[in-house]
């Protein structure tokens, strides 16, 4: 017990050792104006260990020492799905970059923002100016405003370089099944996010994210920033990634073992290649701490390779430099694989990007300095400290085999970056201790069906792996969980109803979570709904879910069928945070207007093609009136969006805007607004960060509640004539009623019932 409690302070620490990013509000405006205290850079022992180790090639000892004192320079990575993103692209380059130009700040000159040359399509740029500079000079404000409130907005990620690297080398597909195994914050989730939605046009992709945490409190964190692209096809879950349950789904009415196409290993590390942000390492750095969560690491990888797909692709990656925390859990892994395993040659896909090949020969040294080069000159006393698998093989040809040159290793003086460590590994075979196993997922040659709402589609699986299921797997490390598959069946369990786990299969650390109910066929509740907003036979109704199993329905949530089925078969050993998109919210007015239920803008994009009925077209100048005004009345509105409704009934209609590409000048990215059509006016039902945000892709800059011509921006809680009621007993706040979409980065965002 005590060494699994010490796996999950470890597991935790140290925070801001992988991105070091996200938050709303406060803490996104902190990642643009942070800074740290001088202090002295210095630790002989972490200089000596390193010089031992050659890790850094002949003659750049100084740079990297010198880089290592520099403060880490801004990098940002434009997020969201790829028309909105080529937009504040645009947005970025023909405005923000040119005002830097010839711009100088203490006698210096800004350099403008580069392009990351490995990342693709120009979305990840180097802006060469510390967080100091951006909060120092009254010049850089207006960019600086940008930077913070589309952070805030989820459209921007203040994230290290480096650490946008594991996500581009598991090279993703919409189709391809993923787990991150130790996902907060959360930026390299929301990057697999985006690649599963590549094509914005299928609103459901056959993939899914399912990204895990072992911290509870760091979960609801993660639940906010995967929120902030508001995907049906992510799920967060809290549990120990050494032994994360493995989980089945339904396949053609039999339970089959879910194997992941992708896998992101990013373990909790030293983290000395953070140096730069996390000031703190300079004087707590020893080995010992490598030493502690090299067991810990190679249980995590471990599992992950379990949970492989045969042909399917791991990422395991570190922002530590030490050899004991990156080859050497590698060089286990593939020892124990026994062929299984094979690291991949990855050279050729990230062009532009520099890095060192990994080590195949290093040694071991103590907190107080003594070195070991091989195990058995570890005496007896430190063998609990000091592991085999810490050391190289022994074997010259077996390490030969292993190909640990094909590790990158990130040294940061040579792109000024942080430090970082990445290994990918192939899947040959089934684990020496598993049984066979389903080959990684390829796609389908028939069409994507979004009309059934039944079990996944069958992948190309063997049907060998029954034993699996009944509990007598040879099982490897981490395991002990998985053998309960079959026999822990919640007898009361109704159907469509997902509790949280049983209190007597494993122990639940913070919130107690509401359950997961699927709307059931027949329920009432859908028919007014369907009628209100014709919606289109293809529309997935199973996959509609509550987190309720009493009462009034009040927020209805959207998961894809993928989910679904795992959610269904797998409640009973899993602990979900949160999954599904919110699409509708309840409100009382509009039950006089036959549908009790007003579209959500969280899930619109989502919920959109299945809409065949209140849809309103809207020009560019329409967007902006409803979005700088608070009411406006429909003769405000153009003669074309005013013709449409002006017969409407009263509810809940959706605003869609189309671009016009024979005007480039104009918005080239598609819109769609949630709105209320009132007596005489209509609104928007859009968060305030949101609203900004459109308005600057329209060109209009925004300086606190004033646009630039003088028009008001309207208090947003403020309440309407038009606006329909809030639910009484209803947990929203008066503001968040009138903007129901608003993410918040307090934990009730994902609504734990406390």
């Amino acid at each position: 017990m005590g060494r699994r409690a010490r796996g999950r302070r470890l597991q935790a620490q140290p925070e801001g050792a992988e991105d070091g990013t996200e938050g709303g509000g406060k803490r996104a405006q902190a990642d643009w104006e942070g800074g740290y205290p001088e202090i002295i850079k210095e630790n002989k022992l972490f200089e000596h260990y390193y010089q031992e180790l050659k890790i850094v090639p002949d003659g750049e000892w100084d740079q990297f020492m010198d880089s290592l004192r520099e403060p880490l320079p801004a990098t940002l990575r434009i997020t969201g799905y790829k028309s909105h993103a080529k937009e504040i692209l645009h947005c970025l380059k023909n405005k923000y970059f040119k005002e830097l130009e010839d711009l100088e700040v203490d006698g210096q000159k800004v350099e403008v923002p580069q392009p990351l040359s490995w990342y693709p399509e120009e979305l990840a740029w180097h802006t060469n100016l510390s967080r100091k500079i951006l909060r120092k000079s009254p010049l850089l404000a207006k960019f600086h405003q940008f930077l913070v409130s589309e952070t805030e907005c989820g459209n921007i990620s203040r994230q290290e370089a480096v650490s946008m690297i594991p996500p581009l080398l598991l090279n993703v597909e919409p189709h391809h099944k993923i787990l991150d195994m130790c996902a907060a914050p959360g930026s390299k989730t929301t990057q697999l996010i985006e690649m599963l939605h590549a094509d914005m046009s299928v609103p459901f992709p056959e993939g899914f994210v399912i990204a895990n945490d072992v911290d509870n409190k760091r979960c609801y964190l993660l639940v906010h920033q995967a929120k902030r692209l508001s995907s049906p096809c992510i799920m967060v879950v809290n549990h120990d990634a050494s032994s994360i349950p493995r989980l089945t789904v339904d396949v053609n009415g039999r339970k089959e073992v879910l194997f992941y196409d992708r896998i992101l290993c990013d373990v909790p590390c030293s983290g000395d290649g953070t140096m730069r942000k996390n000031i703190d390492v300079w004087k707590k750095w020893t080995t010992l701490n490598s030493l502690q969560l090299h067991g810990l690491q190679l249980r995590i990888a471990t599992r992950g390779a379990e949970q492989l797909a045969e042909g399917g692709r791991m990422v395991y990656s570190t922002c530590s430099l030490n050899p004991v925390e990156d080859e050497a859990v590698i060089a286990a892994l593939l020892e124990k694989s026994d062929g299984a395993l094979e690291l991949a040659d990855v050279s050729a896909e990230l062009p532009g990007l520099k890095w060192m090949p990994g080590v195949s020969q290093w040694k071991v040294m103590t907190r107080d300095g003594q070195w070991f080069a091989d195990w058995d000159e570890v005496p007896q006393g430190r063998h609990t400290q000091i592991r085999p698998t810490m050391f190289p093989p022994k074997d010259l040809e077996k390490l030969q085999s292993m190909h640990l040159e094909r590790c990158l290793r990130i040294l940061p003086h040579h792109q000024n970056t942080g430090g970082f460590f990445v290994a990918v590994l192939v899947k040959k075979a089934s684990m020496p201790w598993n049984k066979r196993q389903p080959k990684v997922q390829s796609k389908s040659s028939e069409p994507r069906e979004t009309t059934t709402s039944g079990p996944v589609g069958a992948t190309e699986r063997n049907h060998g792996d029954h034993s699996e299921l009944d509990g007598q797997m040879t099982t490897g490390a981490g395991d002990s969980e998985a053998t309960h598959t079959e026999n822990t069946e919640c007898n009361e369990k109704k159907d469509g109803v997902c509790g949280p786990p049983p209190s007597k299969k494993m122990k639940l650390f913070g919130f107690k979570e509401d359950p997961f109910v699927f709307i059931p066929e027949d329920d009432p509740l859908f028919p007014p709904i369907e009628k209100f907003y014709a919606l289109d036979p293809s529309f997935p109704r199973m996959n509609l879910l509550t987190r309720t199993t009493e009462g009034k329905k009040r927020q209805l949530y959207m998961v894809s069928k993928e989910l679904r089925n795992v959610l269904l078969n797998n409640s009973e050993k899993m602990k979900v945070i949160n999954t599904g998109i919110k699409v509708w919210c309840r409100n009382n007015s509009g039950e006089e207007f036959d549908c009790a239920f007003r579209l959500a803008q969280e899930g619109i994009y989502t919920l959109y093609p299945f809409i065949n009925s209140r849809i309103i077209t809207v020009s560019m100048e329409d967007v902006k009136t409803l979005l700088t005004q608070e009411n406006p009345f429909f003769r405000k509105l153009s003669s074309e969006a005013y013709s449409q409704v002006k017969d409407l009934a009263k509810g809940s209609v959706v605003l869609k805007y189309e671009p016009d590409s024979s005007n480039p000048d104009a918005l080239q990215c598609p819109i769609v607004l949630c709105g209320w059509r009132g007596k005489a006016s209509i609104r928007t039902f859009v968060p305030k960060n949101e609203r900004l945000h459109y308005l600057r892709m329209m060109g209009l800059e925004v300086l606190g509640e004033k646009k630039k011509d003088g028009v008001i921006l309207t208090n947003e809680s403020a309440a309407s004539p038009e606006q329909p009621e809030n639910d009484e007993g209803d947990e929203q706040t008066t503001q968040e009623a009138c903007v129901p979409d608003a993410t918040t980065g307090d934990p009730a965002a994902a609504e734990p019932s406390r």
